[in-house]
């Protein structure tokens, strides 16, 4: 067997003649070098395939490979046959693709002769080539028939990828060499039940989300969902004031039953439909509900009986609300005090057959007693319940109003004890301060200033005083209380008819006018703009003023709108979003507040990187564009708003020289109606695609 190897490359004497495949040279001395016709169809795809099936991949995959691979070498081109199948020196072992097919290049990493090898161009064909036969004489050892490629250009190096990637772009490298993983599949779960499998505790979690009317619509789902939403951990909280119009008296029982050991905070105020279901099942509630701490039957209708058994069944009651219940008496209040010593918050208002008798058990049995409204209670006179409270001195907040029985005798002792030590040099009485933060005395008629002025000094944590409709009062009353009680919020002085402009100057020097918040002098006829203007300077926190029927004017109204704008200079509005209301102001049925005024807040509400707003109760005809306005600034409508104000404006200056006398009346009653529809369909949103909404005018018979 023969092959062909190179040898030294001298210059031959002669021309050497290209040989044909059939062995004689071609007219004109030159060889086919001519590409074969790129493939198409099947024939590519099989010379793909032939290609892949040289790749180091195949390994990795368990393929076995080719036959003609050599034992245990690797999967690539290592070395390449110089033989030619139609040579007469070699052995016709058969092409296993013709060249025409393989495009001239190797298509199988295999040394089989007549494997069609890339033809290099850089080769002088007109070198002489030396034939040389393994079976000549003089060779020691056999002549090695295939050349080894350069190592740059085997497959499966660093350099070969390299050379071949190099020119290529998105091309990973040693892409075909990396064994393909292969993911498992994930089998699902057959007949998988959510809610059968899903943690007890984590199911209650998830109803904790849901309101109580939903718990209950949920629980007709199915069986199982049914005894979770009447689980009793779900109803620790049971505060039935939202929904109490809407639940039936049987579902309200059978969920105070099934949570009554879970249950802290019980509010049943306003379920009238009550009375059957408590009186049939009364004793299985009461004896459900034993750990009660927060408990209100305000406006319930339920028997006296049942009342003072589910007193008797809650001994560590913190918080009882029991307004409004007319079959209340003395003998409730007695199982208060002999059966709830930790109590600290009693509601007993409206609880006409309620007095001073029963009040003076529960004081002197309750130590922990801070806060008691006893609103329209007879006997509040008493001085030995009086003077219980003020030996104690526990209570934080005090509601006595409609107490028509408390005079300033009855104050005085409150505050003073009897018979107190008094400072000859301020005239007041000598007592530790008292730790009232929130005291109300609306409607005792029968204080006066005698009274009220023993306040002063005695009460300097006093937060909230309401002084509504107790008409004796005067100025020198309420002078000594401001100056102090530095951390006064709450100020109520409605129909204080007495009250002059001085109490509101010495409002806004004293202390607490850093610190003031709500302020109502409504119907204090004597209050005007010089009072009004020093508070609305003075008092940078205020947030709600209730003005109607008084005296202040639109100067009030100018003033508080640039108030609120040095507000917003000072604290400015980090991001775009919308303003919020930052003063509240109640202006109705005030003459001397005009459309001017009105307009001054509008506009004030409408510029830019405002913070705060101001939300405006004035006189009716003017009220539903106010409110259509604040609607917008809300939003953040700015323009919208701006357009509504101007529009109105428009409308009000049409409608005051519509009144005026003199030429031109039609006229000016054109432009009014004009100026009307206009302002009505910005304030019903605009006219729609460009025409305005059609109205009827009326009916004419009625």
């Amino acid at each position: 067997m023969s092959q062909v190897i190179w040898d030294e490359m001298t210059e031959s004497s002669g021309t050497m003649t290209p040989i044909s495949t059939h062995g004689a040279p071609l007219p004109g001395g030159s060889l086919p070098f001519e590409q074969p016709p790129k493939l198409k169809g099947r024939r590519r795809l099989l010379q793909s395939l032939q290609k892949m099936s040289s790749s180091q991949s195949l390994a990795s995959m368990r393929r076995a490979p080719p036959t003609s691979y050599p034992g245990a070498s690797k999967g690539s081109m290592s070395c390449v046959s110089l033989s030619s199948s139609n040579s007469r020196h070699g052995h016709s072992y058969g092409n296993s693709y013709s060249s025409t097919q393989s495009g001239a290049f190797s298509t199988a990493p295999t040394s089989v002769a007549s494997t069609p090898v890339q033809e290099n161009q850089n080769f002088d064909f007109g070198t002489r080539i030396r034939c040389l036969d393994s079976d000549l004489a003089g060779h020691a050892s056999p002549v090695p028939k295939s050349v080894p490629l350069p190592a740059d250009m085997r497959a499966g190096t660093k350099e070969a990828m390299s050379a071949i990637t190099s020119g290529m772009a998105g091309v990973v490298e040693d892409y075909l060499s990396r064994p393909i993983v292969r993911v498992k599949e994930l089998r699902k779960r057959r007949n998988f039940n959510f809610w059968g499998e899903m943690p007890q505790e984590l199911a209650m979690h998830i109803f904790q989300f849901l309101r109580p009317k939903e718990i209950v619509k949920c629980s007709a789902v199915s069986r199982t969902w049914h005894r979770m939403c009447f689980d009793g951990q779900l109803w620790s909280n049971l505060d039935t004031q939202e929904y109490y119009q809407d639940i039936p008296a049987a579902s309200l029982t059978k969920i105070i039953e099934r949570a009554g050991p879970f249950v802290r905070d019980l509010n049943l105020r306003g379920c009238v439909q009550m009375p059957e279901s408590w009186g049939k099942d009364g004793q299985n509630i009461t004896d459900a509900c034993r750990n009660l701490e927060h408990f209100s039957l305000e406006d319930c209708r339920i028997d006296r009986s049942s009342v003072h058994y589910f007193l008797l069944r809650n001994p560590r009651l913190v918080h009882i609300n029991l307004s409004g219940m007319k079959s209340l008496s003395n003998s409730a209040l007695r199982i208060i005090a002999q059966n709830c010593p930790q109590l600290e918050h009693l509601n007993i208002s409206w609880c006409h057959n309620v007095d001073s008798r029963g009040l003076i058990r529960v004081v002197q049995s309750c130590p922990r007693l801070k806060d008691l409204r006893a609103g329209e209670v007879k006997g509040f006179n008493d001085q030995a319940l009086l003077l219980d409270l003020f030996n104690r001195n526990t209570l934080e907040r005090l509601f006595v109003d409609h107490c028509v029985e408390l005079d300033d005798e009855a104050l005085q002792v409150l505050i003073q004890g009897i018979d107190p030590e008094i400072d000859p040099l301020t005239e007041r009485a000598v007592v530790s301060p008292r730790n009232f933060r929130h005291l109300d005395l609306s409607r005792c008629s029968q204080l006066t200033d005698k009274g009220v002025k023993c306040l002063a000094g005695n009460v300097p944590s006093l937060c909230g005083l309401q002084l509504s409709f107790c008409e004796e009062l005067t100025d020198d009353a309420l002078t000594g209380i401001l100056e102090f009680t530095p951390h006064m919020t709450h100020l109520n002085l409605e129909e204080v008819d007495h009250l002059s402009n001085s109490t509101l100057q010495t409002l806004a020097k004293s202390p607490c006018a850093p610190n003031l918040r709500h302020l109502n002098i409504s119907y204090c006829e004597n209050l005007g703009d010089s009072g009004m203007l020093q508070v609305l300077k003075s008092c940078p926190k205020l947030h709600t003023v209730f003005m109607d029927n008084t005296r202040v004017s639109d100067l009030v109204l100018t003033e508080a709108a640039a108030q609120i704008h040095i507000r917003d200079r000072s604290n400015p509005l980090a991001t775009n979003s919308p303003p919020t209301v930052g003063l509240h102001l109640v202006v109705y049925d005030c003459q001397n507040v005009t459309w001017t005024g009105v307009r001054e807040i509008l506009s004030r509400n409408t510029e830019p990187n405002r913070r705060e707003a101001i939300s405006l109760k004035c006189f009716y005809g003017y009220q539903d564009t106010v409110n259509e306005h604040m609607k917008r600034v809300l939003k953040g409508e700015a323009k919208a708003a701006s357009r509504l104000e101007r529009k109105w404006a428009e409308y009000m200056i049409a409608s005051e020289e519509a009144g005026a006398q003199g030429a031109g009346a039609r006229r000016r009653r054109r432009r009014l109606r004009e100026a009307a529809m206009v302002h009505a369909d910005e304030e019903e949103g605009g006219p729609r695609n460009g025409r305005r909404r059609a109205r009827s005018g009326g009916c004419t018979v009625m």
